[in-house]
């Protein structure tokens, strides 16, 4: 067997391992660990190394506020891999991909992403690992905020300086993501400290998660006390372990709707802390920027699931249990101001209130802030490829529906694994399997070309890619929707 591979990167030699006819390297440092005296800070230069740096293993995640039993890991969370077809290439694409779940979780060694069909196709696939939860996203007086999308930038300084020596093309860079990591991808349109570093972007199920500092401050003096910190500041919180930080944050976000009253529509958001429109390192949210030629447009594969807000109810226990008291309360906080409850239920009038609170929740979180990014992209002059996946995961006979994240193992070609089973069963149906092949193909042709294989999105025509067992471009489906949110961006959370 060949000499497993080595690649010199700027800060020194790693050597990764040959897998399924691909080359892959873990756990490269981008960045030094955020721990100690670095411990909220901005991410620092990764330090250098002599000789060669074994890169076989996944790097330590950040530590998780999700109700999910992961034991602690050390300090070094600052990490990414590179699956690539051949490190000796040259200009081959590249995929970044941010792999942020809820601005709670991120984890690069999740099996979803194996870049090994996407390798196959070509591309050098990086998965990085970034600071998430408070670590991440506390608003603290004494350091910057947004610290997670830092951390994202910096991941792709490291890729524009060190991607060539794994056969990627450093001017051929897409930056994608799924929910919480499509709202860094839409974030990173907007900063100014992101532009050039990618060319292209991918974002699926993109949330409308932002906060104004008035409530962000709020927020994070609530949970310091709730610590027992003198004080929301970095200085207060840097003894308190990060995993125990993790497991209270865990806790303050199921308690959430105690605050309705002062936080409004952030205590239906399942995470207190999330991006903060800081004026500096974020300036504004992603549609203003973009439609009012703030930010520049650029390439973007963007769409979400017919059915968004199904996983979250039937995982949560309450499908098939939400009442019209429900449905007024989902209609009060998430339809648009101030006619929005009226016009839902003028659009959907024989809707009940199960399909009410499904669909205002789906275009609220996630269906309208896509649609809308495509929109605002094209305004601000770049190319938007929308699509909408309406295929119906076939596990639990078929309650899931299209649901949140069902595109994702589709894309990766990753149906077996623990997502992937769970929500398209352990033997995958042939139209899974075609389907998976005509979405990944999707993302190759993106990432190569700038062109997803279907018409872009115009003004006037709003043409969309219906994913389904078999695939149509019409005009976008969730047109009701659509009009009821006719001149209305997603709004940062704030104080009522």
């Amino acid at each position: 067997m060949s000499e497993q591979p080595k690649v010199r990167t700027t800060e020194g030699v790693v050597q990764g391992r040959r897998r399924q006819g691909h080359a892959v390297f873990r756990g490269i440092p981008y960045a030094q660990p955020p721990v100690g005296a670095l411990r909220f800070a901005a991410p620092a230069p990764p330090h250098r190394w002599e000789g060669t740096r074994q890169a076989v293993e996944f790097g330590p995640v950040a530590p998780l506020s999700l109700p999910i039993d992961v034991p602690p890991q050390g300090g070094d969370w600052l990490t990414l891999n590179v699956g690539t077809p051949d490190p000796g290439a040259a200009g081959l694409p590249v995929l970044v991909w941010i792999p942020v779940g809820g601005y709670l979780s991120a984890a690069s060694s999740d099996p979803m992403y194996d870049p090994a069909a996407l390798a196959e196709a070509g591309v050098v696939v990086v998965t990085i690992n970034c600071r998430v939860g408070a670590e991440g996203f506390a608003f603290l007086d004494d350091v910057p905020p947004n610290r997670g999308f830092l951390d994202q930038i910096a991941a792709l300084e490291w890729v524009q300086h060190n991607i060539a020596a794994f056969g990627g093309d450093p001017g051929r860079v897409t930056v994608g993501g799924v929910s919480a990591g499509a709202g860094s991808v839409a974030a990173l349109l907007t900063m100014k400290s992101a532009r050039g570093l990618f060319r292209r972007a991918i974002a699926h199920s993109v949330p409308g998660l932002y906060s104004t500092p008035a409530l962000a401050r709020q927020v994070t003096a609530a949970f310091a006390d709730r610590l027992g910190a003198t004080a929301p500041t970095a200085e207060a919180l840097r003894d308190i372990d990060p995993w125990r930080l993790a497991a209270e944050l865990t806790s303050f976000n199921a308690g959430l709707h105690a605050h309705r009253e002062s936080w409004g529509r952030l205590t239906e958001a399942g995470t207190a802390l999330c991006p903060v429109v800081d004026g500096e390192v974020l300036p504004e949210t992603p549609w203003p920027a973009l439609t009012g030629a703030r930010a520049s447009g650029t390439e973007l594969l963007v769409g979400h699931t017919r059915d968004e807000f199904r996983y979250f109810s039937v995982v949560s226990g309450r499908y098939g249990t939400f009442t019209e008291e429900d449905a007024h309360a989902a209609l009060k906080l998430h339809a648009p101001q101030p006619d929005g409850a009226r016009a839902y239920r003028a659009a959907f009038p024989q809707a009940g209130p199960e399909e009410l609170v499904e669909t205002v929740y789906s275009d609220a979180l996630f269906r309208m802030p896509s649609q809308k990014l495509a929109e605002a992209n094209t305004a601000a002059g770049g190319t938007s490829h929308l699509f909408e996946l309406c295929w119906t995961a076939p596990a639990l006979g078929g309650i899931l529906g299209a649901c949140h994240s069902l595109d994702v193992p589709l894309a990766f070609g990753t149906l077996n694994s623990p997502v992937g089973t769970q929500l398209i069963g352990e033997e995958p149906t042939p139209d899974a399997i075609a389907l998976s092949r005509e979405l990944r193909e999707a993302w190759v042709r993106f990432v190569t070309t700038g062109d997803a294989g279907w018409p872009a999105h115009r003004p006037g025509e709003h043409l969309t890619r219906v994913l389904d067992t078999e695939s149509k471009t019409l005009p976008y489906p969730e047109h009701a929707s659509r009009q009821i949110w006719e001149g209305h961006s997603p709004a940062p959370f704030d104080l009522p």
